[in-house]
């Protein structure tokens, strides 16, 4: 019933000279309320889609750190697992470590000859200033006392490069600190495990930034320039192209770009594959609009502006589409109002065809 309500309409209308010219098409509120055409204003935007493309999620390699043991021995205690969020300085294991505790010897040893030296020195300055020796001696002591400090220094020194604390008392224990804020990505041994010097315990990472490398067909990587808009699928956040590679991936014939996310947001993960739309800002006025908005006519697209009349039928210029909507161009101001819904209505009407179909 509906449909031959509309095509009474439409007969009616044409009945009724509907083509004041060519391209208008002439209809009054009322048959645009019957025919149900849906209108709206254009929506500008700044962004031209240039490509879709794949692209892996990678963490910067400044951003990521192995985290290792100084000195060989058995892990007694693991605090943190993975995906766990660390803070600087966080205790991340715990080794019992021989070769530390004969470290921490030396120092000890070191420091009491130490002791012993400036014991030494002091009591032979007092005596060499009474006349009692001779200075002959006291640069003797003298010399001993600089030997023992730095021996303590070289001491301590290899204590602290060994992760001890060089502390009054002997000591096993040497804590595995984390040396940045962020997750635990990787854990390589388990608790009881005997480990050398140099054994990768953990990887954590610092993911507030990461990088997305997007793979580029090679015959168009001169559409793409760096500064280019990438939004991520899915998701409300985009990315920005700060390099374009210089050499192509044989096997697939494709050049990486690397787009960088700052303050990446947990939705994106290290590791993951995503899909991505590349952008760049447009020089001239471009809109948005449903694609219900717009008529294909002898391979030209148009869309419908309302005016005082009726429409008025103006050509445009596709520069991109996605679902449900596509990017366009064309003689604009950008306050016009357009039939949003119901291009398909208005062609018939506009081609003479009569018909009412959407």
């Amino acid at each position: 019933m509906r449909k031959c309500f509309v095509f009474l309409l439409l007969c009616s209308a044409l009945n009724s000279p509907l083509f004041a010219a060519e391209q208008t098409v002439q209809l009054s509120a009322e048959h645009i309320e019957n025919l149900g055409i849906l209108q709206g204003k254009l929506k500008p935007i700044s962004q031209i889609p240039v490509l879709f493309a794949p692209a892996n999620v990678l963490i910067p390699p400044n951003n990521e750190y192995v985290v290792s043991t100084a000195q060989a021995g058995i892990v007694n205690q693991l605090n943190a697992a993975i995906g766990d969020e660390v803070k600087k300085g966080d205790v991340l294991a715990q080794i019992d470590s021989p070769n530390l505790l004969s470290l921490h010897s030396n120092y000890l040893k070191a420091s009491s000859a130490l002791q012993l030296a400036s014991s030494a020195y002091q009591r032979d300055k007092a005596l060499a200033k009474d006349g009692i020796i001779a200075n002959r001696r006291v640069q003797e002591t003298e010399s001993q006392f600089s030997a023992a400090s730095l021996d303590v220094q070289e001491a301590k020194r290899l204590l602290e490069i060994a992760g001890g604390n060089a502390s009054g008392k002997l000591d096993s224990h040497l804590s595995i600190r984390s040396p940045i804020s962020g997750v635990v990505i990787e854990r390589m041994v388990v608790a009881g495990s005997r480990i050398d010097n140099l054994t990768p315990i953990y990887r954590v990472a610092n993911l507030q930034t990461l990088w997305l490398e997007i793979a580029i067909p090679q015959e168009r990587i001169g559409e793409i320039k760096i500064g280019d808009s990438v939004a991520i699928d899915n998701t409300p956040f985009k990315a920005e192209i700060s390099l374009i590679g210089q050499s192509v991936v044989v096997e697939s014939q494709t050049i990486l770009a690397r787009a960088v996310v700052k303050n990446a947001p947990k939705q994106i993960r290290a590791g993951q594959k995503l899909n991505v739309q590349i952008s760049q800002v447009s020089k001239q006025k471009v809109f948005q609009v449903p694609n219900t908005a717009i008529a294909q006519n002898d391979g030209k697209a148009f869309v419908f502006v309302r005016n005082a009349t009726g429409f008025i039928v103006k050509p445009i210029t596709q520069l991109g589409k996605k679902d449900e909507e596509s990017i366009i161009s064309g003689d604009f101001s950008g306050d016009e109002i357009l039939a949003l819904k119901g291009a398909a209505v208005l062609k018939a009407n506009w081609l003479g065809l009569g018909s009412a179909e959407e």
